[in-house]
């Protein structure tokens, strides 16, 4: 696999942004869950995958996985859900681009499920969190999801209208 350089420079951007908003709190919204915390970080790994395909994406989805390492130090938990947020939000995309705001909509909605069902999953699976915490920490995925969509959708069109991606024809956004 070869990244061409848009990829690398929308991956580098995108990283940045990600450590930005882990590094200032930013990324991680505090609830009155056993999570203790409702992320805003998957936020660059959607676009990441949306804008730059699966490889990109999970790219920064390992950056916002090994960042979340300090909190819980399980790989399993919190790295290997996150390489598949941006790839699911690009299938979605791809598979529904004809619409651009319900394509971004549903890839902000698929790509925060994912990273909410992956690390609540695992850590389910691994044992370290009741059934009861898990489903309680479940309910921070509405307003996170809503957020994203919120951000994605918009951030989309005027990337589509302003900057002319829909005019580029090498980006992995094509059919």
């Amino acid at each position: 696999m070869k990244l061409q350089t848009r990829q690398i420079v929308i991956s580098g951007l995108l990283v940045a942004i990600a450590l930005v908003m882990g590094a200032t709190g930013v990324g991680f919204i505090p609830v009155p869950t056993p999570a203790g915390a409702a992320t805003t970080m998957h936020l660059p790994v959607i676009l990441a995958g949306i804008l730059e395909g699966p490889y990109v994406g999970s790219l920064v989805g390992l950056i916002f996985g090994l960042f979340t390492l300090q909190f819980m130090p399980d790989p399993l938990v919190v790295i290997v859900p996150r390489l598949f947020i941006g790839v699911t939000a690009y299938l979605v995309y791809r598979a529904t681009k004809k619409n651009l705001g319900l394509a971004a909509g549903l890839a902000a909605l698929v790509g925060t499920l994912t990273n909410t069902v992956g690390v609540l999953g695992m850590a389910y699976l691994r044992g370290y969190y009741p059934l009861k915490a898990i489903l309680t920490m479940a309910i921070a995925v509405i307003p996170e999801a809503l957020f994203a969509i919120v951000i994605t959708v918009p951030l989309m069109l005027i990337l589509y209208r302003v900057v002319g991606l829909d005019k580029q024809e090498k980006s992995l956004i094509r059919s």
